[in-house]
């Protein structure tokens, strides 16, 4: 089937539902996190550092997705095709197995959250990590599923407006929290009880970078759908729409609340903290109103992800780089098989959930990790152009040199974010990346094309490599779950 047949059926969207798409992406579980993990990570100045870092770098990579777009319009789904089309068919596969991987922990994250919410009224789900809270969030897997497989148009209309429902309770808490604001309360979390030091603030502000990208993944999310895209300039618009109107709403949720609790008591909240936060100032139903706002959030963040997803093994099975079983289609235009196996991969990562002490934790960091690679990728791809030229004209000089300084420091951000990561999850993370090698060479065979080049095979060792390190660390016990 080529691209062309496979989009002419498809309905398209307008720039508004693409931005809604990527704040649903965006706005899920962890923004409901963020009192909590930031006292426990740092004060008021670690915090703003912490943002401004994540802030710059995570626009820095939504503009690469703006220029991408424009640039390569030749290009859909571009949170794998750029890395493709910039280092080569392996490179696209691994963005993609990841970047799909990272999306998969992800719902099991939201689904983990939404349970342990639902145990507010529901008794018998504990934090999310119980029989049957797995079992009622494995209802919600195929509950879902149904719905998106009757068709992506519906899902989309479903999804803007859950999004608009959860945004409103956010935006109660941060009126509320800046109404009951203590100028004296906020001025002793300045510095969060840490010593004051520039490497003490440095070490507070690294505790702080795979929440803060957590919460960001998504920013890619019309990218990711640009196929879907009325114009290509609409999902730059989009992008940014998204990312700016986010950045504002966590950076609001994060500082007001050190203006209402000492930052001891936010370190120590139980989740969703942000729930603690206003039930400190309203009472009882700030809390049963977040835990709400909670379950609404991280449902309709898993139909965004879910949606996502399905794109992300769909596309790729389209050219050479998933195996073409993948790119079956239902009737109203589904991508029907990579669905299904995205359903069935959620369900078998919740049975997880049962055995590791603390999955919320757990599964918000090997996300992130999972992510980086994918971001890094991409960004590299855009600084190749600037040093090609490739898609620039000669008159283009001044616009080269922008887009390059922005490729430069997204990729800085990138690399700062693995350092972040640390071993644990990075070792984690290979030990998924490398079996994906197995479809890879399985797409290839399908149509009759060579394996790996020397210098995949090459990346293939050290991916294995680093996997049977981790292997062996789990093993062992040297790396726990």
């Amino acid at each position: 089937m080529t691209a062309d047949k496979a989009t002419s059926g498809t309905q398209k969207v307008s720039v508004l539902t693409l931005a809604a798409m990527v704040v649903g992406s965006i706005v899920g579980g962890g923004v409901f996190t963020l009192p909590e993990n930031f006292g426990d990570a740092t004060g008021v100045l670690g915090a703003v550092i912490a943002w401004s870092i994540a802030g710059l770098g995570m626009l820095m990579l939504a503009f690469v997705f703006q220029s991408l777009a424009v640039r390569r319009p030749d290009l859909d789904n571009g949170i794998y095709v750029y890395a493709q089309a910039g280092f080569g068919n392996y490179a696209g596969f691994n963005v993609a197995w990841g970047y799909w991987a990272s999306n998969v922990v992800g719902n099991v994250f939201y689904l983990t959250f939404a349970m342990a919410s639902i145990g507010a009224f529901l008794p018998g789900l504990g934090q999310g990590n119980t029989v049957p809270a797995v079992l009622l969030a494995s209802a919600v897997v195929w509950l879902l599923h149904v719905m998106i497989s009757r068709g992506v148009r519906q899902a989309t209309i479903v999804n803007r407006i859950v999004t608009i429902a959860k945004i409103v309770p956010i935006l109660v808490f941060v009126v509320i929290a800046a109404v009951a604001f203590d100028a004296g309360v906020f001025g002793d979390n300045l510095w969060g009880g840490k010593p004051h030091t520039a490497e003490s603030l440095f070490d507070q502000v690294k505790a702080t970078m795979l929440v803060t990208t957590f919460v960001f993944l998504g920013v890619e999310g019309a990218s990711v759908y640009s196929r879907l895209a009325q114009r290509r300039e609409d999902i730059g618009r989009a992008t940014v729409l998204g990312f700016v109107s986010t950045l504002a709403l966590f950076a609001s949720v994060t500082l007001v609340s050190y203006g209402v609790l000492p930052r001891s008591e936010l370190a120590h909240a139980e989740q969703p903290s942000m729930g603690v936060v206003l039930k400190s100032v309203v009472g009882e139903w700030g809390g049963t109103l977040i835990d709400l706002a909670v379950i609404v959030s991280v449902l309709g963040a898993y139909l965004a992800w879910t949606l996502l997803n399905a794109e992300v093994m769909f596309m790729p099975a389209r050219t050479e780089v998933m195996p073409r079983a993948l790119a079956r289609q239902s009737g109203n235009g589904t991508p029907i098989a990579a669905l299904v196996t995205t359903s069935i991969s959620v369900q078998l990562f919740l049975l997880l959930v049962l055995v590791i002490k603390d999955a919320l934790n757990f599964m918000l960091k090997l996300d992130t990790a999972l992510a980086l690679v994918p971001y890094l990728l991409v960004a590299a791809y855009a600084f190749k152009l600037t040093l090609t030229g490739q898609t620039y004209e000669s008159a283009d000089a001044g616009r080269r040199r922008r887009d390059r300084a922005v490729a430069v420091l997204a990729i800085s951000y990138a690399i700062f974010l693995l350092y972040a990561a640390g071993t644990r999850y990075l070792l984690l993370s290979c030990l998924i990346y490398a079996p994906g090698t197995l479809l890879y060479l399985r797409a290839r065979r399908e149509r009759g094309q060579p394996g790996l080049s020397r210098p995949e095979l090459l990346g293939c060792v050290l991916l294995w490599s680093a996997a049977a390190v981790a292997a062996v660390f789990l093993a062992t016990g040297a790396l726990q779950l």
